[in-house]
C-alpha cells in the first residue's frame, strides 16, 4: 500500500472478509467475490459523490475518479497476491 494505513484499516478490512465469510456457507466463493466487488464499487461511487457540488462535475471527473480507485485496487490485489504466492503453503493448509 503507497500510504500508510491508520490503525484501524486491517480491522475494517478484517471484519468485511469475515462478515463475506459468514455467505459462503450459501453460495459459492465466486458469488460471494462478485458481491464483494459490487459493494466496493457501490462505496467507493457514493464516497466519490460525497466529494463534488453537483452530478455535472462528478460526471466531468468519472474518468480520472475510476482511473484512481482501479489504480488502487490493482496495487492491492498485487500486494495480496504476492503474499499468497510467499505464503502459499502456510495460507491454504
Amino acid at each position: 500500500m503507497t500510504n500508510k494505513p491508520d490503525d484501524d484499516f486491517f480491522d475494517r478490512a478484517d471484519a468485511v472478509i469475515n462478515l463475506a465469510n459468514t455467505h459462503l456457507e450459501h453460495v459459492g466463493r465466486g458469488k460471494v467475490s462478485a458481491s464483494l466487488l459490487y459493494a466496493a464499487a457501490r462505496f467507493s461511487s457514493w464516497v466519490s459523490a460525497c466529494g463534488f457540488d453537483d452530478s455535472a462535475d462528478m460526471k466531468d471527473h468519472k474518468d480520472e475518479t475510476i482511473e484512481y480507485f482501479v489504480q488502487e485496487y490493482r496495487k492491492m490485489l498485487t500486494e495480496n497476491l504476492d503474499d499468497y504466492i510467499d505464503n502459499f503453503e502456510d495460507y491454504m493448509r
